[in-house]
């Protein structure tokens, strides 16, 4: 079965950022599709399962666990598993990043 996802069924309200739940599409995975102003980002949190990033313009500084490394326009970053992480738009413009989630349904705890 294919289905279009109209975006702004799945925008995030007084956001630009989408919150797709695949669990309420028949899909396997969940993401956010992230537009984010220089200094903004998700605080530490954790998921189950691992998480994988990729930037589609600008710069983010993404910690992982105790390290933070930098991923630019082009670059994919992914953690593991219950590690805690988080990240911030370090650049100079607008960040957009899209956060897959390895699961249809999710689960995040926040530090």
């Amino acid at each position: 079965m294919a289905a279009v996802v109209h975006a702004e069924d799945i925008r995030i309200t007084g956001s630009r950022t989408l919150r797709f739940e695949g669990a309420d599409h028949g899909s396997g995975i969940s993401f956010f599709l992230v537009s984010n102003e220089p200094g903004q980002g998700p605080g530490l949190h954790r998921h189950p399962y691992s998480e994988t990033w990729a930037v589609l313009e600008g710069e983010a500084t993404i910690t992982l666990g105790d390290e933070q490394v930098v991923a630019r326009a082009g670059d994919t970053a992914v953690v593991a598993p219950h590690v805690w992480h988080g990240f911030t738009n370090t650049g100079s413009g607008t960040l957009r990043v899209m956060c897959v989630h390895a699961s249809a349904t999710m689960i995040q705890e926040n530090r």
